[in-house]
């Protein structure tokens, strides 16, 4: 994987959390970083290219998602992850 690890249990709202949308995005960037990396090494793999943008367009919405709720917690998320926007 990439330099960037996520710890996962940062974003869990409670114990056993696997569904919130800030857990959501954490695990889809992880998923990102790691596809990413592949497909540096992997130049014509485009079929891990085709479900990266998908990953990417699932990490948007999740994140618009958050948006719409609160603004505050959504520059949270971005600012931990890294993300720009």
């Amino acid at each position: 994987m990439s330099d960037k690890e996520i710890n996962l249990k940062e974003y869990q709202l409670h114990e056993g959390d696997t569904g919130s949308a800030p857990y959501q995005v954490a695990l889809l960037t992880q998923r990102i970083f790691h596809l990413t990396d592949h497909l540096n090494i992997h130049k014509k793999d485009f079929s891990s290219r085709r479900g990266l943008l998908t990953l990417v367009s699932q990490r948007r919405k999740l994140l618009d998602y958050i948006k719409k709720g609160s603004e505050e917690k959504y520059q949270q998320v971005i600012k931990s992850l890294g993300l720009r926007r």
